[in-house]
């Protein structure tokens, strides 16, 4: 092979003192990156990049038959509110997904939103989509240039026509509707100084309520916390439209702490006041609150908390802690439906309100599931699963009849019939029994001599779970 000269980087002098310990950081300069200096290392690394990728002979053969296979209309799980069902698609090669709405799961429906449209570039995102509880409003959110700030918009869903509502300075947060529809709450950060809205820290984050047809100037600050700047909010409703909830982060931390206010009070109650552990609110029946955490159950397990009554020693345990990792819960058709991480697959599971076993949602083969939607008061939930060989399809969950039916299957150009996925397990040096999966044509010899690809990877609670991958196909099709 020809070696490759690589273009010099300079280093710098840069060192800084974090309380006593120097820490050297030579490529500083390049975080300038509009500098005349850190333009030319990007063009220089741009120009050695192409002018070896182009003297690779199969390239265009390969770029041909991975536009092919990835040109298929793909969909996504709908979710219904207020009536109307709602769910994202794309004809196979559009930038972004389009939003439709409908009036059943399975028609056509309308184009309601397409962020296609909102720049020629392609460079404006759709980063946020939360739908109002009676289904007549879409609060969306943009983001620009790969931009964590988020603009919100309100689209009415009848006419999809925008109100004249814009909301600037938001950012890791969605929006929350009030009970009434007639606004929502949304985290946002004070405006930054001129020229630093990329390059600035963000503290001190704040939430605001916003009401319809109204200047964002006008909103009204619900909660802050300057003597806590690092602490960032997530917004939440109660779906009885009871309470306000916050999700309290501090940093990457995956523990939070957790706030609720009853619609009708002023005080902001400190539930969990503590980054003790993480906590995921499920729903709730009245005062009773219930939770996925990992508090003293690092699988996970369902808890519920009395907020009438809420000292430690009376909260319960609903779902107990299993050998297998709890992943989420759903509240749909009065049960916990529970998607479980088993040898590095998905399995769901329904429960009644007091953890009684109900049964098993069967999944098509090992796979894992890449949505779920449902409200506590459907008879139907709605799921799109996936594996290796198993483009992601999307299912519906009749509770009373007990059964699922395919929604949507996509037609690929790919004749998955000659291969097979298969799981087998290796024991690592300390003893760990590690589960692997083998994606390979059916008439595989075990030779040790067949070209593979492999993918390992552990760490901050990642799981690398069976995926559809396009480009795997394509490295599958040449054995």
């Amino acid at each position: 092979m020809t070696k490759i000269i690589y273009p010099i980087t300079q280093r710098c002098d840069q060192v800084d003192d974090f309380h006593g310990t120097r820490v050297p950081d030579p490529y500083r300069w390049l975080e300038d990156l509009d500098a005349p200096e850190t333009r030319a290392w990007i063009e220089a690394q741009n120009a050695l990049t192409f002018a070896h990728l182009d003297t690779l002979v199969a390239r265009d053969a390969i770029r041909e038959r991975l536009t092919g296979l990835w040109d298929y209309p793909k969909v996504s799980a709908p979710f219904k509110q207020g009536g109307r069902y709602f769910q994202f698609r794309n004809t196979g090669l559009q930038n972004q997904d389009v939003l439709y709405v409908m009036d059943t799961p399975d028609e056509e429906g309308r184009n309601l939103l397409d962020p296609n449209t909102f720049s020629e570039d392609g460079t404006i995102a759709l980063t946020g989509t939360v739908v109002s509880w009676d289904g007549a409003w879409l609060a969306y959110a943009t983001s620009a240039s790969g931009s964590d700030w988020k603009t919100w918009r309100v689209r009415n869903v009848a006419t999809g026509e925008d109100l004249p509502d814009v909301i600037e300075w938001s950012k890791f947060s969605l929006a929350a509707w009030l009970p009434d529809n007639h606004g929502f709450f949304y985290g946002r950060y004070p405006a930054p100084e001129d020229g630093q809205t990329y390059a600035g820290a963000n503290y001190n984050q704040q939430v605001y309520l916003h009401d319809l047809n109204t200047d964002q100037a006008e909103d009204v600050l619900t909660y802050e916390r300057p003597d806590h700047k690092e602490w960032g909010y997530d917004v939440q409703v109660t779906e009885d439209g009871a309470y306000f909830l916050l999700y309290v982060s501090q940093g990457t931390d995956r523990r939070n702490r957790f706030f609720y206010r009853a619609f009708g009070q002023d005080e902001m109650v400190e539930l969990i006041p503590d980054l003790e552990a993480g906590y995921t609110f499920i729903g709730n029946t009245g005062t009773e609150f219930y939770f996925r955490t990992d508090l003293d159950a690092p699988r996970g397990h369902v808890i519920v908390i009395d907020v009438a009554n809420p000292a430690r020693e009376n909260r319960r345990t609903v779902i107990p802690e299993t050998e297998d990792a709890l992943e989420s819960v759903t509240l749909v058709h009065d049960e916990f439906v529970a998607s479980y991480l088993h040898d590095a697959h998905h399995q769901l599971k329904c429960f009644a309100l007091d953890g009684t076993f109900l049964g098993e949602i069967a999944l098509p083969t090992l796979g894992s599931l890449l949505s779920l939607h449902g409200h506590r008061e459907d008879d139907e939930l709605f799921y799109s699963f996936n594996s290796f060989l198993y483009p992601p399809t999307v299912y519906r969950y009749d509770f009373r009849q007990g059964e699922s039916e395919k929604l949507t299957a996509p037609e690929i150009d790919f004749d998955a019939s000659t291969y097979e996925t298969e799981q087998v397990f290796v024991t690592s040096k300390d003893g760990t029994r590690i589960p692997m999966f083998l994606v390979h044509r059916r008439d595989w010899e075990q030779d040790g001599q067949n070209p593979t690809l492999l993918y390992g990877y552990g760490g901050f609670n990642i799981s690398y779970l069976p995926a559809f991958s396009v480009p795997r196909l394509v490295w599958l099709e040449m054995g």
